[in-house]
């Protein structure tokens, strides 16, 4: 089954691109006015940071979700060019919203908001307000609802959520009211702002601008989701198998102000009551459901994510990815090899100058061609990338790979024929997916593995892949895992460790202007790297109970057979000539799922189990050696997954 290539519309209307950036040029560009012969391709930092107005507004969301009589208001932190106001010229905005800025921080060291003595910001989080305010931009940090100063309760992703960020959008163009302070009736209108904004961030930010963007809003030009949720379901659960140990409930506890703690306990019981630990799919979840809504994005999207990315997985990236392809968005993305990492964090230069070029076409129409450049940037080896005009390449194609008995129990075969026979394994939850590579080619009872001959050449999967798979369980519950492995000795980034593939050094570098309270000098990073026997790139969860019905489980029978798929993640990997690609099957990956509530022996009709992956070049590129290639013993890996906590888990946050 062909995967459908991506439609290659990048970005849109270049007539209307130019004919902005010559206007823009007058209203904006330092000197002379210009023509648009001469129209810029490059903001530069031309306004003060220093002399910048710095100012709080409180914007009605219009939502009364703490059901106290009033509407809440949530606070806008902004800082602009004051150059530019008394010139009285409109300007786009840049915009973060977030619910860390007080509970949690953002960015590798955890910056928080500060204020000077009348409640107005003197250091918002990252460089965003360093870099782009004295290049003309207005930047905006907006508290989500039930955080820091904002009114309201946090509901994890839903309707509060997203219209608290919607709200401020629809100030900034003239469609909703601000006012000066929490409580007062001094209105506070936008007339500085062109209504053009960008919203950015990183994991529940990122999740934000994905979710605000699925509204269809007018005036949201871009989003640079980083990191970032598309389904809240598929944060917590993986077709019904859980994978944390405590629904959102939790999360809005860990970021919440006290104020809101104190009277929001309604608001986070419903979140109880909406997710039940069973996994089954709740109008909750259909509200926290953004893919399909991809259709109504109006705007372009930016996509950052780590491909080994263990907290928000990569599933999110790749069915938003996938949805908003399907609807013609215009979108680029980068895939690297860290964690749940900010790209300013392992491609810093090279992120800063790429996200200043997109903003400035995207918002300030400068015809700069980022437009005109390759679709993908990915990570191939710590600090080496390769670019792709789209993405999945359009030669990709779906094959399916078969398992196959081999001359052990537990020690299959991987290829395309069609298999036959048995395996069978019993769940052990305290094994992980790397105990079971480091002895795949060892019977063990707590797996099935599957591994192919060595390859002939370089096979690169680009996409998503699903498993099906045919199993008999003894008992009532049971949980499954499958995992794509690259067996084959390597550098990577140690995504398992506690930094997620970064090393943070003493030495800082700035990044725009700083003032006294607020630096722009961030400290740097490096490449945390290991050597490794195998890869494990692509990974899927699933309770077998959810076999008649992705939505909802059901008791097993034990004895039956029962026949389910699981989703496995998006990834862009390369297995390279002469290594081999292995397909494990098991029960509870210790760290990634939680162990269902009996201990399953499951039996695995091979003629009845396959995976689907995406190949680039199609079947044809999947082409065997007969070399043959020792078995070590026992293979080494990265780290077993360390157990994490809902967002913003992780030390990179």
């Amino acid at each position: 089954m062909p995967i459908r290539a991506p439609r290659t519309r990048l970005l849109r209307r270049p007539l209307l691109t130019a004919t902005l950036a010559a206007l823009m040029a007058t209203l904006v560009a330092p000197g002379a006015a210009r023509g648009a012969a001469e129209a810029p391709r490059e903001s530069r930092p031309t306004y003060s940071y220093e002399n910048a107005i710095r100012e709080s507004v409180w914007v009605d969301t219009r939502i009364d979700g703490d059901a106290n009589g009033r509407t809440d208001r949530v606070a806008v932190d902004i800082v602009r060019p004051r150059e530019l106001d008394r010139a009285g010229r409109r300007i786009p905005v840049i915009m973060d919203a977030s619910p860390y800025y007080s509970c949690c921080g953002r960015g590798n060291e955890r910056q928080k908001k500060t204020y000077d003595e009348n409640g107005d910001p003197v250091r918002l989080p990252l460089h965003y307000d360093n870099y782009f305010v004295p290049r003309g931009y207005g930047y905006v940090a907006v508290d989500l609802t039930g955080t820091n100063r904002s009114d309201g309760c946090v509901d994890i992703g839903g309707r509060s959520d997203v219209r608290s960020a919607k709200a401020v959008v629809d100030w900034l163009n003239g469609r909703a009211r601000g006012y000066t302070s929490r409580t007062g009736d001094e209105r506070a209108r936008a007339s500085w702002s062109n209504g053009r904004t960008g919203m950015i961030g990183k994991s529940y930010d990122g999740t934000i601008a994905n979710g605000v963007a699925a509204t269809g809003v007018r005036g949201l030009k871009t989003i640079v989701p980083i990191s970032a949720i598309s389904s809240w379901y598929d944060y917590y659960f993986a077709k019904g198998a859980p994978l944390f140990g405590s629904g959102p409930d939790g999360l809005a506890r860990g970021v919440e102000s006290p104020e809101a703690r104190a009277r929001c306990g309604a608001v986070k019981q419903r979140l109880v009551d909406g997710a039940p630990r069973s996994g089954d799919w709740t109008p909750l979840w259909s509200e926290r459901d953004y893919v399909p809504d991809a259709g109504k994005v109006r705007a372009s999207v930016f996509l950052v994510h780590g491909m080994q990315d263990l907290n928000v997985r990569t599933k999110h990236f790749g069915q938003w990815w996938d949805a908003l392809a399907e609807n013609g968005v215009d979108r680029k993305i980068w895939l690297g090899q860290a964690g749940h990492v900010d790209p300013f964090d392992f491609r810093r230069a090279h992120w800063v100058r790429t996200l200043h070029r997109w903003f400035d076409h995207e918002l300030l129409g400068y015809d700069n061609g980022v437009d005109r450049e390759p679709m993908a940037d990915i990570e191939r080896a710590p600090d080496r990338w390769t670019t792709d005009r789209t993405w999945p390449p359009r030669t990709t194609d779906t094959v399916e790979l078969r398992p196959a008995k081999g001359s052990s129990s537990g020690v299959g075969t991987l290829g395309t024929r069609p298999g036959k026979g048995i395996e069978t394994f019993t769940d052990d939850p305290g094994l992980s997916e790397t105990d079971w590579a480091e002895r795949i080619h060892t019977p063990t009872p707590a797996k099935a593995g599957f591994v192919s001959k060595p390859l002939g050449r370089d096979l690169r999967l680009s996409g998503s892949s699903k498993v099906t798979v045919t199993a008999t369980p003894t008992t009532r519950t049971a949980h499954l895992s499958a995992v794509l492995v690259d067996l084959g000795p390597d550098t990577i980034r140690d995504y398992a460790h506690e930094s997620e593939g970064i090393i943070t050094l003493p030495d800082r570098t700035c990044w725009g202007a700083s003032t006294v309270g607020d630096s722009a000098c961030f400290k740097e990073t490096t490449a945390k790297t290991t050597d490794v026997d195998y890869t494990i790139f692509s990974r899927g969860w699933a309770d077998l109970g959810n076999w008649a019905d992705d939505e909802r489980g059901r008791p097993l029978t034990p004895g039956r057979p029962h026949t389910i798929t699981l989703d496995l993640a998006a990834s862009d990997h390369v297995v390279p000539k002469g290594h081999r690609l292995a397909l494990i099957v098991a029960g509870t990956d210790k760290g990634l799922v939680e162990p269902p509530a009996d201990t399953p022996t499951l039996t695995l009709d091979l003629a009845r189990t396959y995976a689907k992956v995406p190949l680039v070049g199609g079947a044809k590129a999947f082409t065997t050696s007969t070399t043959v290639t020792p078995r070590a013993p026992r293979l080494d890996g990265v780290a077993p997954p360390r157990p994490l906590n809902p967002l913003p888990g992780g030390s990179t946050s």
